[in-house]
Order: C-alpha cells, then sequence, then structure tokens
C-alpha cells in the first residue's frame, strides 16, 4: 500500500519544472527572516527565476513586483507559483520583463529581494526605491560577488550590513544509532543584508 499527500512547498521547489537555478529552501527561510517579511509589505524582487524564491514570500502574504530579464522565465515562475498557490495569488504577484540594472519604478518598496549576477549595480536606484528603514537582500554564489555588494553598500550609505551563509546537516538516528548524515548540504550561496536610513 502507499500514501498520497500533497507535498511541502520545499518538496515542490525540488521537483517543479524550471529553467533557471533555483534558491534551495534552505537558504530561501533565512532569506524571510533576514529581510524581515510581514502581510502586506511590498517587495521588489529582482531576477525571479522559475519562482521559488517567490513562492517562499508570497506564503508570507507580501505583495511582489517581479524583474525578469527572460520572459520564458518570468512565465515559468508564474506557472509554478499558480500551481502550489493557487490563481489567486496572482494579484498579489506582477512580473515584469524589466532590467533592475537600468533603474526601479517607484520610491515605496518595504524590501527590495535580489537574486542577480551583480547586484551592487541595484544599489543606487535600491536608494530611492527603499522607503526609509527598508531592508535590502542579496543571495549570491561567490564570495567575490559578496565583497562589491558590500562595498557598493557602504558606499551609498546603507547601514548594518550582514552576510551569512547557511550549512545544512541532517541526521541520522535509529534506535540508539545516532550520528550525522554521511552528506551534508553545504555552500549554495552567500545572503547578504542591509538597511536603507531613515535619514
Amino acid at each position: 500500500s502507499y500514501t498520497v499527500l500533497r507535498p511541502t512547498l520545499s518538496e515542490f521547489i525540488l521537483k517543479m519544472p524550471r529553467g533557471a537555478q533555483v534558491i534551495y529552501p534552505k537558504d530561501i527561510g533565512p532569506i524571510l527572516m533576514m529581510a524581515d517579511l510581514g502581510p502586506g509589505m511590498k517587495v521588489l524582487e529582482s531576477g525571479v527565476g522559475s519562482g521559488a524564491l517567490s513562492m517562499g514570500m508570497l506564503r508570507v502574504g507580501v505583495d511582489i513586483t517581479g524583474y525578469e530579464l527572460r520572459e520564458d522565465f518570468a512565465q515559468r515562475a508564474k506557472a509554478n507559483v499558480r500551481k502550489f498557490l493557487g490563481e489567486g495569488v496572482l494579484d498579489r504577484y506582477r512580473v515584469e520583463l524589466r532590467d533592475c540594472y537600468e533603474g526601479i519604478d517607484g520610491t515605496d518598496f518595504d524590501r527590495i529581494v535580489l537574486d542577480l549576477p551583480e547586484p551592487w549595480q541595484v544599489i543606487p536606484h535600491a536608494k530611492t526605491a527603499l522607503r526609509p528603514g527598508g531592508i535590502i537582500v542579496a543571495y549570491s554564489p561567490s564570495i567575490v560577488q559578496v565583497m562589491q555588494f558590500r562595498e557598493a553598500l557602504a558606499r551609498e550609505g546603507f547601514i548594518l550590513p550582514e552576510t551569512m551563509e547557511v550549512l545544512n546537516r541532517g541526521w541520522y538516528v535509529e534506535g540508539q544509532a545516532v550520528r550525522p548524515d554521511h552528506r551534508m548540504v553545504a555552500h549554495t550561496g552567500f545572503l547578504t543584508s542591509a538597511r536603507r536610513p531613515a535619514a
């Protein structure tokens, strides 16, 4: 016999159709906390890819404006969001074919979340697009990207920068046999956040 269960968001992300490399569940949770997301917040997400991070943020109740360069990625992200979260959530999820490096429409975003090769190019635009006290978060696979992003944050007057890496080690527990799993999900990316000063 077998049991059929609805997949968790984490399971869905690992199996869903994708084009772009996704941000994995182990990083999505910390991003939600670093960004301090809450219901009704206006979020700019640039580099929506296949929609994995979008789904995590939408479940918190935020309103997302997404920028994506590739139409096929934008369509796939919306399809994945629709499939897992339902049609109704699309009212809070708008994806535009835009380049965030060239500018951001709007000056009242509560949060900006980036998954881009050169997130430092967005900082001058983020400075005016974020509300005072707003938080910017970037996911970067390389520490060199982090260094350049942090330098740009400092140059533009952002405060309270923080960078972290999430390592995920499972444990084998069977009766009296208790040990770390042989396989560990280690580096996937670095997470960096900072805040726009209130004045």
